[in-house]
């Protein structure tokens, strides 16, 4: 195990579960201290216990990304957590937001486009898109003026940009979204110092990626006949890319969509 984030602090949103908490222990495992946030208590409380059981250190943050004082109040929280390259104002300690990683995202669909309830549409730009615009608008304020900058990785997906699928097209066009919204921003703020990606999951071994009324061990036969490396990714590869364009290892990958996905989209 390298420690390619040891004094370093790390943003996870979407962290209580699946990609997002794999990628919240990676981090952990690597040295970062680790704000974990999401809208349940609950299962973040869960993600800090396993960072705490492998020695690392995370704090549990509330949040709902799609309201834009729940986004600056993560970044906060993040850079108020102890850090071993503080300054002093007022007495206060301040820190520093060194990487930040958007993962939070809901489905919503299974149904043709025409059949897709409104809310449901709302739903999915809510979070998906005006959610990952509110964070990076946050994260890249605070980046910005850090003498070291930062960096930022947003999950988007296979849906949308490399791939389409039955009763996914308002999901699909989110996630597209978040691709273009990425690049765009990367371009904008690299000469600020801060380095935007993206990782483009394809089906991984999460709930979302079984079909209605498969179980896991048919997911994996179909996996097996139609992707070409015979299985879908775990959350440990997806979280192993997210750390990759993290780290300074990726230091001059900028504005890239790095897919995952079994070579499905080949």
């Amino acid at each position: 195990m390298t420690h390619r984030f040891t004094g370093r602090t790390a943003l996870v949103t979407g962290a209580g579960s699946g990609i997002g908490r794999a990628v919240a222990l990676a981090f952990a495992a690597e040295g970062a201290r680790v704000v974990v946030a999401g809208r349940r208590r609950e299962p973040l409380e869960e993600t800090v216990a396993l960072i705490e059981e492998q020695g690392g250190k995370a704090l549990a943050v509330t949040a709902d990304v799609s309201q834009a004082a729940d986004a600056e109040a993560l970044v906060r929280a993040a850079v108020e957590l102890p850090h071993p390259r503080l300054r002093s104002d007022g007495g206060t300690p301040i820190g520093s937001l060194d990487v930040a990683v958007n993962n939070a995202g809901v489905f919503r669909g299974g149904q043709p486009l025409a059949d897709l309830p409104e809310e449901d549409w709302h739903t999915q730009l809510a979070t998906n898109v005006t959610g990952v615009f509110l964070a990076l608008q946050a994260q890249i304020r605070q980046m910005r003026a850090q003498p070291a900058g930062g960096a930022i990785v947003n999950v988007s997906s296979t849906f949308g940009l490399h791939t389409a699928s039955p009763g996914a097209a308002a999901y699909a066009a989110a996630k597209a979204a978040v691709t273009a919204l990425s690049r765009g921003a990367a371009l904008d703020h690299i000469r600020d110092g801060v380095r935007i990606n993206v990782v483009s999951p394809g089906a991984t071994e999460t709930p979302m990626s079984l079909r209605p009324g498969e179980t896991e061990a048919e997911r994996a036969e179909r996996a097996r006949a139609t992707l070409p490396l015979g299985r879908i990714a775990t959350t440990r590869e997806v979280a192993a890319a997210v750390l990759y364009l993290a780290s300074d290892d990726a230091a001059s990958v900028v504005g890239t969509d790095l897919v995952v996905d079994s070579g499905a989209t080949l």
